[in-house]
Order: C-alpha cells, then structure tokens, then sequence
C-alpha cells in the first residue's frame, strides 16, 4: 500500500504549529500587594507607609511611599530598604536639630530637617516621585547593549556641564556632611533631595564637625547600602577617593575613556562608583573592563544599581567558587567559574515569561556555551519568578535559585 505523498512544506508547517502549541504563553506585568512581598515592619513605620498596591514594571516592584518627608517612589526592594533607612535618618536629624546640644553649639543657625527641608527643595513632590528610578524606567534588555561611540569635542563639553552622577553627588557634602551621614548611617551622597540638603545644611553649620562630636545618635545595627564600602564615603575626601577607583578600575583595563563615561553617567554617584570599582576588583574577573563600559551606559540611578548589585552578588560567590571570566556585551552579569560553569547572577525582584527575557536567556545560554565554553548553565536571583517562567528557563537549560540573599 502507498503512503499518501505529502505536499512540499507541510512538514516543516506543522512542526511548526506543534512547537506553537507547546510553547508557553506570554505574560502581562503582575500587580502585587504590599504584604505579599514586604516584612509588616517594611510596609509601615512611624513615620512612613508604603501603598498596598505594588506594580511591576519590566523586573522590578514599583513603591509608593508616604512620609513625614514628603512622597517617595522606589524602584525595586532594594531601593526601597534605603529609603525607608534614610526616612529613618531623617526623623533622628530632625531630633537632634531640636536638642539642647545642638542648640548650645549651633547658636542661632536653624536647621529645618522636617517639613522645613522638604519645603526649601524646589518642587518636592515632583523631584521625589522620581527618586531610584527617575521617569525612565529600567529597561527591559539583559542581553547584549547598542554600543555607541563616546561623543567627543563640543558635544561631551555639553554633556560635562550637563552631568548628574559623580559629578553632582558630591556638591554640597563637606567632611562635616559625611561625618553626620556616618553618625546616622546614610549615604552621605545619596539621590533622596530631602536628605541631601539636611546633610549639606548640617555640613556649612558645623562646618568644623564639632557639633558631631558631642551628639550621641542610636544607629541600628543593619545600616544601609553604604556599609558594603566599609568607611570608604564617609571617611575619605571625594577626589582622593575617585582617584582610587580610577586605579582599581585601570588595574583591570578599562581605558580612561570609560573611566570619564562612568564619570559622567547620570546613574552613578560616588557610592555607587565606588561600589562598583570595589566588587569588580575584588574579583578580577577577564572582562570586568567590558562590564565597567557596559555598566557605564546607566542613565539612571536604578540602572547603575542593577550593575552594582550584580558585581557584588558575583563578588560574594566568588570567595566560594572563583569566577574566572565575564560574558562580553551582556547587561545581564554572566560569569563563567573555576569548574566550569557558567553563572547569570540576577538582582531582581520578579521575572515573568515574556518575549523579551525569553530572547535573552537563549542569547545568554547559546553564548555562554559557546563563548564561555560552559557546561553547566545556572542562575541565581534575588527575587522570584513566575511558575511559567521557571519552567521554560528550566527548559532552555537553567538551573534557577530563588531568593538568593
């Protein structure tokens, strides 16, 4: 008997319309609730409280904030811990300014932390909507950049004067404004407008640190973001420290050219600079330089964060199994170890099953294994992922850790 003869096409038409079939649908954002994701402390203290509703925008939750010091917006849970840290900051400045120390030594100068400090800050709500994200939100690609060549002459003259980041973090913080930022656990150059200008107002009043010396502040023992860089911000003068990450980041071959792009980028403050050079050399991984020029495309403070916080998940496991090697052009941080695996190392809060991570993990796991010559692919992410999304990347060939700390 004859087999029917089947057309030219078909064939590969319903192999087709089989893999559609199995092929998972895509998903939409995910609205979470405040106490799905957040420690009762967390979603409410005595002088802040964080909505209920908890948007997801690309990976990262999306929280509103209200407090004695005026709304806030935080993208992602990390930067979330460090605003409520620094309204935490705010309410102990604004007890101190009212002491009978303060009082004694200040003289008549006034320093209005409260809502004083929230109204001398040009158009508050608007500037602290933004604050940890800015109006552009994180973008959506883990995979490979659009490298551009820096712009040069005229054009980067503009960009100089234009400059956020390095540059305009430092504006105002004197070594009395680290030394208070220090005395209440803060980044002495944080983005929170609020917080800056108690600070650089505490800085020009006690302009010799005096008044801290005589000041007992109660700090809790888990402080914020800046205790990962030792006494580094606090401590050191600006220049002398932006000198010393621009050796730390030579040392590992990023061209000066990079080095003045991470400059300018509006993403990153000295913090996070020096953040960012510390985690990488400790490391010394070969392509941290790669990494240092894709970091320094960050545009915003979330972005630069992501960067950060990536070379310090990497600096953490490295002291267990050694990292080696970085994956060139990739946002997404994958790092090849010493027995040969290859490690995407994620600091997100919620990943869903969408087109465009769908796209990356197979650029991500096709080039690790190719480029990297990985034989084992594995993920670790500080957040969470969909039902949907952890099989499919279980699919394509990644072994997924939630919740890494």
């Amino acid at each position: 008997m004859k087999m029917a003869a089947i057309r030219p096409g078909f064939s590969v038409f319903a192999l087709s319309l089989a893999v559609l079939a199995f092929a998972a649908a895509y998903e939409g954002q995910r609205t979470f609730k405040a106490s799905e994701v957040l420690k009762t402390s967390e979603i409410e203290g005595p002088h802040y409280k964080v909505a209920q509703a908890v948007p997801t925008e690309g990976y990262f939750w999306i929280f509103s904030i209200t407090t004695d010091y005026g709304p806030l917006e935080a993208e992602g849970k990390s930067m979330l811990l460090v605003r409520l840290d620094e309204v935490r900051a705010l309410a102990q400045l604004d007890e101190v300014s009212k002491s009978e120390v303060f009082l004694a030594s200040a003289g008549t100068s006034v320093l209005n932390v409260g809502k004083g400090a929230v109204a001398a800050v040009k158009d508050p709500v608007a500037t602290a909507k933004g604050i940890g994200g800015g109006m552009k939100r994180f973008g959506t690609n883990l995979g490979r950049t659009a490298k551009q060549a820096t712009s040069t002459g005229k054009s980067e003259a503009g960009k100089t004067a234009d400059a956020g980041g390095v540059a305009n973090s430092v504006l105002g913080i004197n070594a009395a404004a680290r030394k208070w930022a220090q005395k209440v656990g803060v980044d002495p150059y944080t983005t929170n407008p609020v917080l800056k200008k108690a600070l650089s107002d505490l800085g020009q009043i006690d302009s010799a640190g005096s008044i801290a010396a005589k000041v007992v502040v109660p700090i809790p023992i888990v402080v914020s973001a800046t205790a990962t860089v030792g006494n580094l911000v606090w401590a050191k003068d600006p220049q002398a420290l932006l000198k010393e990450n621009e050796q730390q980041l030579r040392a590992l071959g990023v061209s000066d050219g990079v080095i003045k792009k991470l400059y300018l980028s509006k993403g990153f403050t000295l913090t996070l600079h020096t953040r960012l050079a510390g985690a990488l050399s400790a490391v010394k991984a070969k392509g941290s330089a790669d990494y240092v020029a894709t970091a320094a495309e960050a545009d915003t403070e979330r972005e630069a964060l992501f960067f950060v916080e990536s070379a310090e998940m990497m600096k953490s496991f490295h002291q267990k199994t050694p990292v080696l090697e970085l994956l060139a052009d990739s946002r997404a941080l994958v790092g090849k170890t010493r027995d040969g695996r290859a490690l995407g190392l994620l600091p997100l809060d919620w990943v869903s099953w969408t087109e465009t991570y769908e796209k990356a993990l197979r650029e991500a796991a096709e080039r690790a294994r190719k480029e990297l010559g990985a034989a084992k692919l594995e993920m670790k992410l500080t957040g969470r992922m969909s039902e949907t999304a952890m099989k499919e990347t279980a699919t394509l060939g990644w072994a997924v850790l939630e919740k890494v700390t």
